[in-house]
């Protein structure tokens, strides 16, 4: 799963970032109880999600976008509705200057983690610090028959990186090449992994802040990634996010040619209680946790991503 989560902070404040506006005297008046909803409505937004054809399956990684601190990666997984679930989780500390970060959660069950450690950005002229990408190196389980033939221990390498690229803030065009600078530092990262291991299994995931068409997706495509999610949406809610009443994907998760044989199905988690009327264009839209300064009964601006695989 891919799912930005839309600023979970919590209510400390951090003398070198800018998160004045989430104290219990800032902007949002983020208190400890307004905290312990969001954290709640995250862990519900997973949990809803993952639910098909009446079963309940919790994915084994998560890879969550606009996380603030390691302090509400613990809440989220020992405190919240997801606290009997088993998740572990490895972040960033990135010079956002906001301080919001990415993070993966993982069963051990079904994932080993091995390593993992930030990739920072380098900027370019005009761009702010952007947030580190995560690298995690593991091992899962496998038990098809194919698998096994390569694999006879069971064990899948298996390289996982979480993306959250520039926004688009200050107009598409303006912020284009920020976002294809993440994308060079992405594969500069995936070319030292596949120099190690050249049929290396290789999934990235994250809010690009980009299409499929744009320029950073089609590069990764001209590397050899296949965004496994790209025709996940329906008719009625064609992608994870909506902008002015019309449905894209600025989240997607790819995978390396090595790994797509082991894709089965991607979707959105389009759950009925993560959406609410769009009273403006009509349909839907998801169903925000803020709306601008006001904090609601909501969960994220963006809907979760899914994709199974059988390995």
């Amino acid at each position: 799963m891919a799912y930005n989560v839309e600023n979970l902070f919590d209510t400390c404040h951090d003398s070198l970032k800018n998160d004045t506006d989430y104290l219990p005297e800032g902007t949002y008046k983020w208190t400890r109880s307004k905290y312990w909803r969001k954290l709640n409505a995250v862990a519900r937004g997973i949990t809803l999600s993952s639910t098909e054809d009446s079963k309940f399956v919790l994915p084994a990684i998560i890879g969550l976008c606009e996380v603030e601190n390691d302090s509400v990666m613990h809440g989220l997984t020992r405190r919240s509705l997801l606290r009997g679930a088993g998740y572990e989780y490895v972040m960033t500390d990135s010079p956002d200057l906001r301080g919001i970060d990415v993070a993966l959660m993982y069963q051990p069950s079904a994932f080993r983690v091995d390593t993992s450690y930030s990739i920072r950005v380098d900027t370019i002229a005009g761009m702010r610090p952007t947030r580190d990408m995560l690298y995690v190196r593991g091992a899962a389980l496998c038990s098809s028959d194919s698998m096994l033939m390569e694999f006879p221990d069971g064990i899948l390498p298996l390289h996982v990186f979480v993306v959250h690229a520039p926004s688009r803030r200050g107009g598409e065009p303006a912020t284009r090449e920020y976002r294809m600078t993440v994308a060079r530092r992405l594969m500069h990262s995936v070319d030292s992994v596949r120099s190690l291991e050249p049929r290396s299994r290789i999934i990235i995931m994250g809010d690009f802040n980009d299409y499929t068409s744009s320029a950073s997706l089609a590069y990764l495509s001209e590397h050899g990634f296949i965004d496994v999610t790209a025709g996940a949406g329906t008719r009625e809610i064609g992608g994870t996010y909506r902008y002015k009443g019309e449905w894209g994907s600025l989240d997607h998760i790819l995978v390396s040619d090595a790994l797509q044989p082991c894709f089965r199905a991607s979707r959105i988690g389009a759950h009925p209680d993560l959406l609410e009327p769009d009273k403006k264009y009509g349909g839907v839209k998801p169903r925000r946790f803020f709306l601008g300064p006001v904090s609601r009964n909501g969960f994220s601006d963006h809907l979760p991503l899914i994709a199974d695989f059988v390995f």
